[in-house]
């Protein structure tokens, strides 16, 4: 049975399946202040979608819009065949976590859970059982009779989920719910975020503005910049073709090569390689994991180089410990800069350069896009690093 990242198709992050949530040009604005523009997605039932972005590029507004509390510009939000951005939030099979959890420190945590049933008046048997079964979901049973001043924050984050889906949404949005956790509870909950959504089967759509978090939970995800979608996809496809050059530097790290493409050959020197490219100036993104330290020299073993691989010689700048790997900062012969993560290594303490090597295929074209408020032109970044 294919899982959800399987199902979609292209880069663009078509869903082949029926889509739960359709939002559909959707765009927000606050007096003269454009925060979101045109954004138009489609959400499958299932799916753990991630709206990744910096500050200021319009997610929480647009989970807000998704939740009821914020009323769009323009643009439609249909779940399954029917409006939902006309509908009042109580009205809505939504519901959100927020970063905050706001549990109420007189109840226990039974009573923080069953609170919107109670409210809704529903029969103290249907509360009871319900309650029960949310608890026993999020693995809080034990926890039941506890006050949320008990509990670690680890602990509270799972009641806010129970309280979040004793009352069976369709659509489950959280907005940075792990962002007030510590590093190392932050990734175990990560990993059982991901578990429980698998177990209950309800679509999540998760607001963060952390990358690692969104590449390690997501089935796809959304990229907002500016209030404009940069790009929808897997976070394999994401990291490995990123579509911008935005993207390509959001997410992860990269060397960003200017290139002049001239009948199937990028220079960009000292570096030339092979591409599909068509003539002319040319932005590609190399990241630093796919330069590696170059093999026996082609002399050396008595046959030539592939023309798939660029080999190039360069001098150590810097070199940082990262545990298992290293962050080299290196300068080609040609005065060209670039970051190399490769295994942690004792490298040759001497001004005598070092080789280098990647695959032509490593180097992927990208549309020139700045990143965030610092932009000047990024095809005139090689020239910059070289000054």
């Amino acid at each position: 049975m294919a899982t959800i990242a399987e199902s979609v198709a292209g880069s663009g992050g078509e869903l082949n399946s029926t889509s739960l949530l359709s939002i559909r040009s959707v765009a927000k604005h606050f007096g003269k202040n454009v925060v979101l523009r045109d954004i138009s997605l489609e959400i499958t039932e299932g799916e753990f979608l991630t709206i990744l972005g910096e500050s200021g590029s319009g997610k929480t507004t647009l989970l807000r819009i998704l939740a009821g509390f914020e009323q769009s510009t323009s643009g439609e939000v249909w779940m399954q065949g029917e409006r939902l951005d006309t509908q009042p939030p109580y009205r809505r099979r939504v519901n959100t976590v927020f970063q905050h959890y706001a549990l109420f420190p007189h109840m226990t945590v039974e009573q923080n859970v069953g609170y919107g049933l109670a409210i809704a008046k529903r029969p103290a048997a249907e509360v009871e059982s319900r309650v029960a079964e949310a608890l026993a979901k999020v693995k809080m049973s034990a926890y039941a009779k506890s006050k949320p001043s008990k509990i670690s924050g680890g602990q509270q984050q799972r009641i806010a989920l129970a309280r979040a889906l004793v009352n069976r949404p369709r659509l489950l949005l959280l907005d940075e719910p792990l962002s007030a956790l510590d590093a190392n509870l932050r990734r175990q909950m990560q990993v059982e975020l991901k578990a429980l959504q698998r177990e209950v089967g309800i679509t999540f759509i998760f607001v963060t503005h952390d990358q690692e978090e969104a590449m390690v939970m997501s089935d796809r995800i959304a990229l907002l910049r500016s209030g404009e979608l940069e790009q929808v996809a897997t976070p394999r496809e994401i990291y490995n073709r990123p579509a911008t050059s935005y993207t390509a530097q959001f997410i992860g790290h990269t060397n960003l090569l200017k290139a002049d493409v001239r009948h199937g050959t990028a220079y960009c020197p000292p570096l030339q390689w092979l591409t599909s490219v068509p003539d002319g100036v040319a932005l590609f993104s190399l990241r630093p994991e796919c330069i590696r330290p170059a093999s026996a020299s082609p002399a050396a073993t008595g046959s030539p180089a592939l023309p798939t691989t660029v080999r190039f010689r360069a001098h150590l700048r810097d070199q940082a410990f990262h545990g298992a790997t290293d962050l080299l900062r290196v300068e080609s012969d040609g005065g060209l800069i670039l970051t190399i993560r490769t295994a942690s290594r004792d490298l040759p303490n001497s001004e005598a350069p070092l080789e280098f090597e990647f695959s032509a295929a490593d180097a992927v074209p990208v549309r020139a896009t700045s990143l965030g408020s610092n932009s000047e032109s990024i095809l005139g970044s090689n020239e910059e690093d070289r000054a």
